[in-house]
């Protein structure tokens, strides 16, 4: 058995003509032309794209996104609160939904992040009472799940809960709800606001604390009955690969809760990395931080070892690689594009995987009865025979008829 076998799916395909008469020793090709698996990375480059001031930058944000759509299926738009409503009710939900639906029509899923957080909060909301920035929180939540439903079905609801009520680098609105009714209690109504709003969204809570604390806080949510779509767990390397052992033991620490896990937020530097002193990796802040041969060779290795792991483990859903293009958050040459928006290793290594390695192109012949199997990554799949062609998706072992036309 593959280790890779749960990413498959075997379907005994009764082929038909037109006329509905068995397609018989017909040769035909299975093309796979989608993952069902959500291969992702920070959407902010189609955000530039809607905002370009200039046909110029129109047109390399256009490169690069061709670029993005050669390996990615699924994009994280921002939704930050202190800058999506900079002044009450005037929003970003405009260019936010012309992203979005750029994506959309590009067969890209869409997510967005975050609904609730303590960091990059909406600093008018600090006049209100406790009370008050709830009901406003609660409000927010359904005003812009409601809004993007059908375009945007994916949500980090709440992120960074663990540090939540303790986070003291500055006075915000959401420490201040969060410290009065406890983790519990919030997370418990901002995922209610959210379901209400869209009861067929998949909704993740999102944290950069893979200790105990973070099993802990998922225990007592669960204990609590909150509904919870997926685990998301960040994975910023910003001080250094995490390597095999810790990975497995996080995907060890956190499959037991029997939910599926999606890696939101992937780093893997390319350059010198940040010193490992350096507690909050937003206290490293630095003008240049350039991308090198050896760092890009590094990364390369680390990206395709790190993303074999991850999609070999049954639970994982999705893994997101937070920046595509270098010197994006902490300025750091995390992308698969370096300055000047060529390739990295770390480009080609990845689309080897995802378009090579977990790609399935087969060339089958139908029996006498026009039957064929067809085993293949789970996805889906435009077959060819003699000048005509079928859609089908491949998502679980069984039967299907596929017409040709």
């Amino acid at each position: 058995m593959s280790n890779l076998d749960h990413r498959k799916a075997t379907l005994r395909l009764r082929v038909r003509n037109a006329d509905g008469t068995p397609a018989a020793h017909v040769n035909l090709n299975a093309d796979q032309v989608s993952h069902q698996f959500l291969f992702g990375c920070g959407g902010f480059e189609a955000m530039k794209l809607i905002f370009a001031p200039n046909d110029e930058a129109r047109r390399v944000s256009q490169d690069v996104m061709e670029k993005w759509l050669g390996l990615f299926n699924y994009a994280t738009l921002p939704f930050y609160w202190g800058q999506y409503e900079p002044v009450p009710g005037q929003t970003a939900e405009k260019p936010t939904m012309a992203a979005a639906r750029w994506l959309q029509e590009r067969n890209v899923t869409v997510k967005g992040h975050p609904l609730c957080w303590h960091t990059v909060c909406a600093p008018w909301l600090m006049q209100y009472s406790n009370e008050e920035i709830l009901r406003r929180q609660i409000g927010r939540i359904h005003r812009e799940v409601e809004a993007f439903r059908g375009v945007i079905d994916f949500w980090d609801v709440i992120n960074e809960v663990v540090i939540m009520p303790v986070f003291d680098k500055y006075d915000n609105a959401v420490t201040r709800i969060c410290k009065d009714l406890g983790r519990i209690r919030l997370v418990k109504e901002v995922f209610a606001a959210a379901w209400e709003s869209n009861p067929g969204a998949t909704l993740l809570i999102n944290d950069f604390n893979t200790s105990v604390s973070y099993e802990i806080l998922l225990e007592g949510l669960l204990e609590a009955g909150v509904k919870i779509s997926a685990i998301g767990i960040q994975s910023h390397q910003h001080q250094g690969y995490w390597g095999l052992e810790k990975t497995q033991d996080v995907l060890a620490r956190f499959s037991r809760f029997g939910l599926p896990l999606h890696f939101t937020e992937n780093t893997l530097i390319s350059g010198e990395l940040m010193p490992a002193h350096i507690v909050d990796l937003n206290d490293w802040q630095v003008k240049e931080w350039p991308s090198t041969p050896e760092g890009e060779e590094r990364q390369a290795k680390q990206v395709a070892e790190m993303y074999t792991t991850l999609f070999s483990h049954p639970q994982v859903e999705a893994i997101t690689t937070w920046d595509f293009t270098d010197h994006c958050w902490l300025n750091a040459p995390a992308g698969f594009l370096r300055l000047d928006y060529s390739q990295k290793p770390s480009y080609d290594a990845l689309k080897g995987l995802i378009h090579g390695a977990w790609e399935t192109h087969e060339a089958l012949m139908t029996d006498g009865d026009g039957c064929v199997s067809l085993t293949g990554f789970k996805g889906d799949y435009v077959l060819t025979a003699e000048g005509k062609t079928a859609r089908l998706t491949l998502d679980g072992d069984g039967d299907a008829q596929v017409t040709f036309k």
